[in-house]
């Protein structure tokens, strides 16, 4: 069975790697100050946000792995696992950690809203992969963070820590805006796989068992966490995966009462427990009623 390390706290993983803080609840790591370090493969009860400047290291992450590059990020939230696990080995590393206990937030507007930050919740496999001109923001950001904590406490301190902190996260943020972008043949391929992935899901009956797709069906059909799946479709197409899904369905309903179906075979074919729940959709979305589209289907073929 794996050894895991449980960092409980902001202080257990810089007893590990052989730092010393001076705020118990952040921790900034340059790890070239540190290393060589060994692995370790870790249960998270803290963020933390991670990046080496010159690395080739197979992590675990979850259930799967990862090979970690150079210029790769990775995010960390409370009730995660990852790292790799102590094999012995002594690393050379070179890079910087940021580490923050949730309590550091309570009472602020960030405490609030972390969440929100859904790259927090991406697979590592889905892990920022940063420019020159980005890294170097982020190194900056480290500094003054590591600047700050070495300054002597005071009434504001937490206070423009957790300011930093949510610049850094907003930065983040608009670093993986421009990833999903600059990515965007590829993104567009697997919105190609993600139709293919509907029609499959009709045409072999699923739905007779399992009701309408839903987007983590979708997202693990696609090797991707459900978060970074919503914001990449969010990215391409403007609205979110489950009205994509929602939206693919209309139009099957549609294509099937203009066949001549009545709305209770097409509530039961498309894996609807009653005609009334498609209806109740179906009039969401259209903003008139199955029945009124049948009366309409000469004159107005689409909503």
């Amino acid at each position: 069975m794996s050894k895991i390390l449980k960092i409980r706290n902001v202080g257990d993983y810089s007893q590990w790697v052989g730092h010393t803080d001076t705020h118990p609840l952040v921790s900034v790591i340059d790890y070239a100050e540190v290393s060589p370090v060994r692995h370790c493969l870790n249960n998270y009860s803290v963020y933390g946000i991670f990046f080496h400047d010159e690395a080739n290291i197979d992590l675990a992450y979850g259930c799967g792995k990862y090979d970690y590059k150079e210029g790769t990020v990775i995010c960390v939230a409370p009730g995660q696992i990852g790292g790799k696990e102590d094999n012995g080995e002594l690393v050379n590393l070179t890079g910087w950690a940021l580490l923050f206990h949730p309590d550091l937030l309570q009472g602020t507007a960030l405490e609030k809203h972390i969440r929100e930050y859904s790259f927090f919740d991406y697979r590592v496999n889905e892990a920022l992969h940063m420019t020159d001109e980005e890294h170097d923001i982020l190194v900056s950001l480290m500094r003054q963070i590591k600047d700050e904590l070495q300054k002597k406490h005071d009434a504001l301190q937490d206070a423009i820590l957790v300011g930093y902190i949510e610049l850094m996260l907003n930065f983040c943020q608009r670093f993986y805006n421009r990833q999903f972008i600059t990515r965007k043949l590829v993104n567009s391929d697997m919105l190609m796989k993600f139709d293919q992935l509907l029609r499959d899901y009709y045409e072999e009956k699923i739905q007779l068992t399992s009701g309408m797709p839903t987007v983590q069906y979708c997202a693990d059909k696609l090797c991707m966490s459900a978060n970074y799946f919503g914001d990449l479709i969010k990215k391409m197409t403007g609205d979110t995966a489950s009205n994509y899904i929602r939206q693919d369905l209309i139009q099957r309903v549609k294509n099937e009462l203009a066949s001549g179906a009545s709305i209770s075979q097409v509530a039961y074919e498309l894996g609807f427990e009653y005609p009334q729940h498609l209806s109740r959709m179906f009039k969401k979305f259209c903003g008139y009623t199955p029945t009124d589209y049948l009366r309409q289907i000469q004159k107005k073929p689409g909503c």
